[in-house]
């Protein structure tokens, strides 16, 4: 049976809550295990998923039988760590991870948005999904996890910006701005999240938050991109400076 209680964070950090002490840190350290569990945890619905899928994202620099052996192996020692049910098979072509045996935040943060719940939302999203996680020479798996990676920064980033508009029209101004400022750390490289919370500051009065957000988010773009702010936001900024 698997551990009463487990649950995959992987917004922020990557961490499993519930295993015996001492587990997970050993399986936290083997990226294969790490990146089956996120694969599965992370399938529509939990869905069972094909072997030769698998293998494809996390073993594609071997031929078939060791690249079956390899994931036969990785899911023989989560079993073995988490309890038999943890990976479920069906057939001998398919595995799963039910949801009754391990929760994901992830799938909470979803679910929240999906429902409406922005605050408890945000609550869960305490970071990028998997920062730092690299699985070298696995382009299908590094490209599916961009993927999801910029899908979870979009829904943060809506959801702070859906709550900074409420509460503008609440004229509740200063959490507002709060919450606008938040959009845009989430969506750090978006210019047009950016400009729709420079002018809300704007709006509301909070000029020298406006430029002070402007000036970290383009030492952020020198910094990690090499570029400039683009000519629509310089002229947006100038606007606003000249008031």
């Amino acid at each position: 049976m698997a551990e009463p209680g487990l649950e995959l964070r992987l917004l922020g950090g990557i961490e499993l809550r519930g295993a015996q002490e001492g587990v997970a840190d050993r399986l936290l350290s083997q990226s294969k295990a790490v990146a089956l569990l996120a694969f599965l945890a992370l399938s529509p619905e939990r869905r069972f998923q094909r072997r030769d899928l698998l293998i494809g994202l996390l073993w594609p620099e071997l031929d078939q039988a060791h690249a079956r052996a390899a994931l036969r192996k990785v899911a023989y020692e989560i079993r073995g760590m988490l309890g038999t049910d943890t990976i479920t098979s069906r057939g001998d072509e398919e595995l799963a991870i039910p949801p009754a045996a391990l929760v994901c935040d992830v799938e909470a943060f979803d679910a929240a948005c999906d429902r409406g719940r922005l605050v408890q939302a945000l609550d869960y999203y305490r970071g990028e999904l998997m920062p730092g996680f690299f699985l070298s020479g696995c382009v299908d798996f590094e490209r599916w996890i961009d993927e999801r990676r910029a899908d979870a920064r979009e829904r943060a980033a809506g959801a702070s910006w859906a709550l900074a508009l409420s509460l503008e029209e609440g004229q509740q101004f200063s959490n507002a701005g709060s919450w606008a400022r938040r959009a845009v750390r989430h969506a750090w490289n978006d210019e047009r999240v950016l400009r729709r919370a420079l002018a809300m500051l704007d709006r509301i009065g909070d000029r020298a938050g406006a430029v002070k957000l402007y000036e970290d988010f383009a030492t952020r773009l020198r910094s990690d991109l090499d570029v400039e702010p683009s000519p629509e936001t310089i002229a947006l900024m100038k606007t606003i400076r000249s008031r």
